[in-house]
């Protein structure tokens, strides 16, 4: 591997983990390109040829991966939920979550029963496509 290809990598993965760690914060690709310290067409680009989905939708997903969470293991609405995990509003929430998870938030609460195994299992087991 050229050291141009592990700088890109190093730049793309330290995007990523601004969007692990901040998800909650309003984030856009100008900001995340600025992290990566490289053009938002750019970052956009080579973003989606790393990891093979758009920032954007990396952000979302991880984002619902945080929601599901939450609605296995709390009683809090779907609208607090929603708003803690960045999004603005709940209608662009539950219309994210359905098309991420496959169900609506209410249903997937009903449907998910926190079950006594490790952590990792679970988020493996339920981690969205």
């Amino acid at each position: 591997m050229s050291r141009a290809t592990e700088d890109t990598n190093r730049r793309m993965l330290r995007a990523r983990d601004t969007m692990d760690r901040d998800y909650a914060r309003p984030l856009d690709v100008p900001a995340l390109a600025r992290v990566a310290r490289v053009s938002p067409a750019h970052f956009a680009r080579t973003f989606r040829a790393t990891f093979g989905e758009t920032p954007h939708r990396y952000l979302q997903r991880r984002r619902v991966e945080r929601a599901m969470y939450l609605l296995r293991e709390s009683d809090r609405s779907v609208t607090d939920i929603s708003f803690e995990v960045g999004f603005g509003s709940p209608g662009t929430f539950s219309r994210t979550f359905r098309d991420i998870v496959g169900s609506s938030p209410r249903a997937y609460r009903v449907a998910a029963v926190a079950a006594a195994v490790p952590t990792c299992f679970t988020m493996a087991w339920t981690r969205p496509v």
